[in-house]
């Protein structure tokens, strides 16, 4: 009988006896080192006892909050100032005592305290021309193609793992960023993240996919010699489609949610990239040759890869953030890799096989 009281005593002193509520807006607030910016802090109702607010600053060598401190009752709204000391990036969260008569689980900022703000402005620009870059860089091998009616030269094993790639990639876009159930379960596990799909990450992956599907198209119309996809290929194939394939019946049953499924198509998409510039390098070595596999697509790519890394390194300057690169360097590994195979492609193309000319003989994939 004790027991059942205490229980009863504790459930009625943590739990909220009214619907008021604790918000921060805006979200997100960007400034440099010295300078100053504001957010409001709002209780939307009134509320029985009053209560105090302290903020929670997990790095206070970067930011300074005045007021430290509030006392709330009645329905309002107060301005709290910040002040940017060092460079970096933290979440600011309100607490409240005592906590059973309100809710505050949306009471917080994300603060990114940056050193330059042209550094900022610089690091956009830089963003939008490897977008472009690496949306344009399908356009070169396609009219290559068009212009020689044929697509010796380009192997299939990369045409193949490229169009799988990039529809597990926009499988994981577009889920994360359409789907608001899939939302959803993405902000239970980081209630106070970002989405990390931006609409431009929709229009890449899409675009990508159906140049990559186009380009396929012509692998059916124009002279093919005696290309195929390899045995090798066809396995890797085998493999993935295993893994998406019990990863969908796993999300069905309940076993797996379906934000998990997109992260599998993810790291289907990562393999990919890992792995899918070796058999052109290979085929080109084979035929001693770069004929028919466009050169212009390799500058495009490497742009791309360069501006990319050098995007991460802007960030991580400004911010001081060098973790973002050391701590999970999956991101410039992936750009680094990339833009490795294109030099390779580039000696391939200036250096190896430069006096080479259209006659050369095809050699099966």
């Amino acid at each position: 009988m004790t027991y059942l009281l205490l229980w009863i005593v504790t459930f009625i002193a943590f739990t909220p006896i009214d619907a008021a509520e604790f918000k921060i807006k805006p979200k997100d607030i960007r400034i440099t080192i010295n300078q100053q910016a504001t957010f409001n802090l709002t209780l939307d109702e009134d509320i029985k006892v009053p209560v105090n607010v302290s903020f929670d600053i997990p790095h206070p060598d970067l930011l300074k909050i005045e007021p430290k401190y509030l006392i709330y009752q009645k329905k309002s709204q107060v301005m709290i100032k910040v002040f940017g000391i060092n460079p970096g990036s933290l979440v600011v969260s309100a607490n409240v005592t005592p906590a059973n008569q309100t809710i505050f689980t949306q009471a917080f900022v994300r603060v990114t305290i940056e050193k330059s703000d042209t550094l900022y402005h610089i690091s956009n620009i830089v963003g939008w021309i490897y977008f472009l870059a690496w949306s344009i860089s399908f356009y070169p091998q396609i009219y290559s193609n068009y212009k020689r009616k044929s697509v010796v030269g380009l192997n299939f094993d990369f045409v193949s793992l490229n169009i799988v790639g990039f529809l597990m990639y926009g499988l994981f876009n577009c889920g994360l960023y359409w789907i608001p159930e899939i939302e959803e379960e993405y902000f239970n596990r980081n209630p106070k993240g970002l989405n990390p799909v931006q609409l431009n990450d929709i229009f890449f992956s899409l675009h990508a996919f159906a140049a990559t599907a186009f380009t396929i198209a012509q692998c059916f119309i124009y002279e093919t010699g005696d290309q195929r996809v390899s045995t090798t290929a066809r396995i890797i194939h085998g493999i993935f489609t295993t893994i998406i394939l019990v990863s969908v019946i796993l999300s069905i049953i309940n076993y797996l949610t379906w934000l998990d499924f997109l992260y599998y198509c993810s790291y289907v998409k990562l393999a990919i990239t890992l792995i899918k510039y070796v058999p052109q390098a290979y085929y080109n070595y084979q035929r001693k040759s770069t004929v028919g596999w466009s050169i212009g697509n390799i500058f495009l790519d490497f742009t791309g890869g360069m501006l990319s890394m050098l995007q991460m390194i802007l960030n991580a300057y400004n911010y001081d953030d060098w973790w973002s690169i050391i701590g999970d360097p999956t991101k410039f590994g992936l750009g680094f890799f990339s833009v490795s195979f294109d030099i390779f492609f580039l000696i391939q193309h200036y250096a190896l096989y430069r006096h080479n000319e259209e006659k050369v003989i095809d050699i099966k994939g």
